[in-house]
């Protein structure tokens, strides 16, 4: 005799396949044997299966028919507040960043970011809140300045920061060749706003050309470090949300997530200055 549980999910499946009545019957039959507890179980899951019949079908759309509500999703000439969205610029893990319109007082562009439609589990939002918090207490003129914060009409969070027209540290260096004693001023100045960020109590971790934009300005090559969307204050507290980080998670990138020459670099740095 056997004594081997059947799996009921097993024999549905495979009873809906059936074509006909007297199939599926038969299929019964030999599936369920003498368990008519089974059985009537199954004959059950089919009949809520055929009542349900293609409800979750989606329905072709008639042009002419017009959908009473739609979640609205912030795009390229949508409007945040008094900021008007003009371009997609960047997109992280928990972010979308966009070039934007200040309307008023003053008209200016800005960088917009806002938090990603879906990601609104609180140890998202948490990260969020912080990264507006660390950037608001940062005040040096290599770390992009926050100018406005607020949450959409769908309420998430948003924030608004100083638009940085620049490349990466990276590819500004390559693309205008410089050597090694100018890469190093440059990267001295990334050195004292990573300091000021540290004496503020935070710390970036996700250092890396993407998040160091370079510009020109008045002939000078001016750097300035952007995205602290995973700092972590160490003297202070960012947010009223409790925000943890959690035992063996990886945060930052991996690519540069640990330099052993970085020490070494500053301190050539302030040799050559």
């Amino acid at each position: 005799m056997d004594k081997k549980p059947k799996d009921i999910k097993l024999i549905f499946s495979e009873a809906l396949e059936k074509k006909t009545a007297k199939e599926r019957s038969a299929y019964l039959d030999k599936g369920c044997g003498n368990d008519t507890d089974l059985r009537s179980k199954v004959e059950a899951l089919l009949k809520a299966h055929e009542e349900a019949g293609d409800f979750l079908e989606v329905p072709p759309v008639d042009a002419d028919v017009t959908l009473e509500y739609s979640a609205p999703v912030e795009g390229p000439g949508a409007t945040i507040g008094r900021y008007k969205l003009l371009e997609l610029i960047g997109e992280g893990g928990m972010g979308l960043v966009y070039l934007a319109e200040q309307q008023e007082p003053v008209r200016r562009q800005v960088a917009l970011k806002v938090i990603k439609p879906g990601m609104d589990s609180r140890q998202v939002i948490a990260r969020f809140e912080a990264e507006r918090q660390a950037l608001a207490v940062l005040d040096h003129s290599n770390i992009a300045r926050v100018l406005d914060a607020g949450t959409t009409k769908t309420g998430r969070p948003y924030f608004v920061m100083e638009y940085v027209r620049g490349i990466s540290i990276t590819k500004y260096c390559d693309r205008h060749k410089l050597s090694i004693e100018k890469r190093l001023k440059l990267f001295l100045r990334v050195c004292e706003a990573v300091h000021h960020a540290h004496q503020k109590g935070i710390i970036h971790r996700d250092i890396k050309p993407a998040n160091i934009l370079v510009f020109d300005q008045d002939d000078r090559a001016v750097p300035k470090i952007i995205d602290f969307g995973i700092a972590k204050a160490v003297t202070q507290p960012l947010t009223e949300q409790t925000l943890f980080t959690r035992q063996g998670q990886f945060l930052g990138t991996p690519e540069y997530h640990y330099c052993p020459i970085i020490s070494r670099i500053i301190t050539i740095g302030y040799e050559i200055e």
